[in-house]
């Protein structure tokens, strides 16, 4: 009897070895589609086929058993990223960010804006900063301009610090670009006349186009101290439009689809108004001076309100809020 149970176990035990080669071990994870993947994430995000879609491989993330994949969808100069997590069966995904309670949820993204050498204004060593990316076109970034030049200002003079960026839309917006290049020039020459330039800029808005920018800015600025031929040379120059085209690659991957977009600390905020950004400003505020131990509420409430404003990129899948 002991013989022939032996007999069985052994048989099993081959049959299952040969199924194994035939068909491959079923704990082998799957290997990942890219193809399947990027059909799935089109309908899901609503991708039409004049978006382009790049998928990075899958690598570790922060949790043991998820992969993350970064999804970018572009079209013209609009960049989309989204990130998956992925599990090991390659079936299971979870759309969002991971976050370590233990670390304030803003620092990495607060880690990956560049400050440095951009124009700026308000305290240089203040608790709060907000960096602003904005277009000179977008009539909300004129709205929200105003809320970051007359209100904040006012509230908190030396307790927080406004970055500006640029993020023309030049789809949407024909003479975006140019006025970036002109700001951009202008803060390389004499960084202070930059501010002036910004108000002037969308205090006119309406009455600039394409074909008057030029002599426009010229007579408005004729005072302010500027070398035209050094200006005029600057513009010409590549290496500023590049330095326009760096600032908005850096912000499509930190999500922006569209302007204006304020990050106050990290805390990424579309078309604020100012009930919400002096709500952030205050949590910001509040949070430097709490025990190290607490961790302040992530304000994922901290959402564009009623009566906010915020112009989106022209990628299908951008919400739209009230």
């Amino acid at each position: 009897m002991l013989a022939m149970w032996r007999i069985v176990c052994l048989t099993s035990f081959l049959i299952a070895a040969l199924l194994v080669n035939v068909f491959g071990s079923d704990t082998r994870a799957p290997e990942f589609n890219k193809q399947s993947f990027e059909a799935y994430a089109r309908y899901l995000l609503l991708w039409g086929p004049e978006i382009r879609v790049e998928i990075d491989d899958p690598k570790p993330s922060a949790v043991s058993g998820l992969d993350e994949v970064r999804v970018r969808g572009l079209f013209e100069q609009a960049v989309q990223l989204e990130t998956f997590y992925i599990a090991k069966d390659r079936r299971t995904i979870i759309r969002g960010s991971l976050l370590d309670v233990t670390k304030n949820p803003f620092e990495l993204v607060r880690s990956k804006l560049r400050v440095e050498d951009q124009p700026s204004f308000g305290g240089p060593d203040a608790p709060v900063v907000i960096v602003m990316f904005s277009d000179f076109e977008c009539q909300f970034c004129k709205m929200e301009s105003s809320v970051i030049r007359n209100d904040l200002v006012k509230a908190y003079p030396k307790q927080v610090q406004v970055v500006f960026r640029d993020f023309p839309i030049a789809r949407m917006h024909p003479w975006a670009m140019q006025a970036a290049v002109t700001g951009r020039c202008i803060f390389h020459q004499k960084p202070a006349v930059f501010w002036d330039y910004h108000d002037w800029v969308f205090d006119h808005q309406a009455d600039l186009s394409s074909d008057n920018l030029s002599a426009k800015i010229t007579e408005a600025m004729q005072d302010k101290g500027l070398n035209q031929m050094q200006l005029d040379a600057c513009i010409k120059d590549k290496a500023t439009t590049e330095e326009i085209n760096h600032s908005i690659g850096e912000a499509a991957e930190l999500g922006v689809t569209g302007t204006p977009v304020l990050f106050v600390n990290g805390r990424m905020m579309p078309g604020a108004a100012w009930p919400s950004l002096h709500q952030a400003i205050e949590a910001e505020l509040e949070h430097q001076n709490a025990p190290k131990a607490v961790i302040s509420d992530c304000g994922c409430s901290l959402m564009p309100t009623a009566g906010s404003e915020y112009e989106y990129n022209v990628l299908n899948s951008a919400p739209q809020f009230p």
